[in-house]
């Protein structure tokens, strides 16, 4: 019995928009000390429209589907958009999450989030 959804099952063994943005305009990594996944965001910007989003997951299915839902999520949309992207969004685009599993979700709203900040500090230093 497989407690996830066909479309986590598909974003773990098919995930999109996996690797890294070598100029990315903003990059977020976050951890989860307690189960060992580690996430890290990279965007691209332009015209405060997040052009392309790329990441790196180490970590469980949930993880890796999560962060590869997410990118698809955030990508087109404005700054303030992608800043208004909750964990409950990541979970009820992949039909749901196995509640053990939820925090997966809070990573890969959180390493976008950190990426948007990590953009705006860069932005303002130049």
């Amino acid at each position: 019995m497989n407690m996830y959804s066909e479309k986590v099952m598909d974003h773990f063994k098919n995930p999109r928009n996996v690797g890294e943005l070598k100029d990315a305009d903003g990059v977020g990594t976050v951890g989860n000390p307690i189960c060992g996944d580690v996430m890290t965001i990279y965007i691209k910007v332009k015209d405060n429209i997040i052009s392309d989003v790329k990441f790196k997951t180490f970590g469980c299915a949930a993880a890796i589907a999560t962060s590869s839902i997410m990118t698809e999520i955030a990508k087109g949309k404005t700054l303030e958009e992608a800043e208004k992207i909750t964990k409950a969004d990541v979970a009820s685009n992949l039909d749901g999450l196995p509640p053990q599993k939820m925090h997966c979700s809070n990573l890969s709203s959180d390493a976008l989030h950190l990426a948007i900040e990590n953009y705006r500090k860069t932005k303002e230093k130049k």
